[in-house]
């Protein structure tokens, strides 16, 4: 009962991280617009959102697994090598697009089934674990590609295709749909009231007649299966799949779900603050860009943001146990 009732002052509270969140994102957008006049146009608005539905996808899954308190590193080379499967499908052996999407959702989900398999069977941290499946994944992708991009085409480029009249992908709309079910499944069904309390406290939990390994096991398929659906809409964007993909998307992920007030130590998370935090986190990327930073200095606002994000985190933590 008190694991509960923790969850429900928690989701209240996430009323007021969501302004606040709201705010930032204001500022941002007063601060870059003041530095370059052609950021508020419409084509700025196009780009920033159809470039965030793979991160988008992945930081929803990332949001599960940070809430049953683990982590998951792998994710930008398990897209990596779920496009690379899904490239080899249509252009080896000439799959249609949809086909050649469910191989790369499947490969994703087969990935987070090791991944919590592992974590939650020989009770290996799923930090050490994902690290191993960064590597093993990236390695995999490169054999299988033969270490080039290999060219899809047009094909795979119908989730990428602007819709008429409103300039945005299919894959924007598909990722703010998968925001609100992740929203669906967190606040209004079991499954969703386990994981949060698993994450709380799993022993209370585990009393409380919940199975909370079994939580953690699915709560990496599904994170996996939604990485393996980034990888699907990274190759429409750019028609290829490439060995390289990827790279760095981890902390990206992990970034804007930490920003989003979600706890790396686990029991408290809002899918709408994470989809928040990637709006906060491509902003910064767009408009960093339209400001005329190099990449080097990209990097290093990016990674500021991330470290004051997890200071505010272990502030927010500090506090909610005095």
């Amino acid at each position: 009962m008190v694991v509960f009732m923790r969850l429900y002052r928690f989701q209240s509270a996430s009323l007021a991280e969501s302004a606040g969140l709201l705010a930032v994102l204001a500022v941002l957008a007063l601060f870059f617009g003041l530095k370059s006049e052609n950021f508020f146009t419409p084509n700025t608005f196009a780009m920033l959102m159809n470039q965030m539905p793979g991160l988008t996808v992945i930081a929803v899954g990332m949001t599960f697994v940070l809430i049953v308190g683990g982590i998951d590193l792998s994710v930008g080379s398990v897209m990596a090598l779920s496009g690379a499967a899904l490239g080899a499908a249509m252009v080896d052996h000439n799959w249609p697009l949809g086909r050649a999407m469910l191989l790369s959702v499947a490969m994703g989900a087969g990935c987070g089934l090791i991944n919590g398999a592992i974590s939650v069977v020989w009770r290996v941290p799923s930090f050490i674990v994902t690290l191993g499946m960064l590597e093993v994944a990236r390695g995999v992708t490169w054999f299988m590609l033969e270490s080039k991009t290999k060219y899809i085409g047009s094909r795979v480029a119908l989730l990428s295709t602007p819709l008429p009249g409103l300039g945005l992908s299919s894959a924007v709309l598909l990722s703010l749909g998968l925001v609100l079910g992740g929203h669906i499944l967190l606040t209004h069904t079991v499954f969703g009231r386990h994981a949060l309390a698993s994450g709380a406290n799993e022993e209370t939990a585990r009393l409380s007649g919940i199975r909370p390994g079994w939580v953690k096991l699915w709560v990496f398929v599904l994170l996996g299966a939604l990485t393996g659906l980034g990888g699907a809409i990274n190759c429409s964007r750019l028609e290829t799949a490439d060995p390289n993909a990827g790279t760095g998307l981890e902390l990206s992920a992990i970034a804007a779900v930490v920003i989003g007030g979600t706890s790396l130590m686990g029991g408290r998370g809002s899918v709408i603050n994470t989809f928040l935090g990637v709006l906060i986190i491509s902003v910064l990327q767009v408009g960093l860009a339209h400001a005329g930073a190099s990449d080097p200095s990209k990097r290093v606002v990016t990674g500021l943001v991330i470290a004051v994000a997890v200071l505010y985190d272990a502030y927010r933590q500090r506090r909610t146990a005095h």
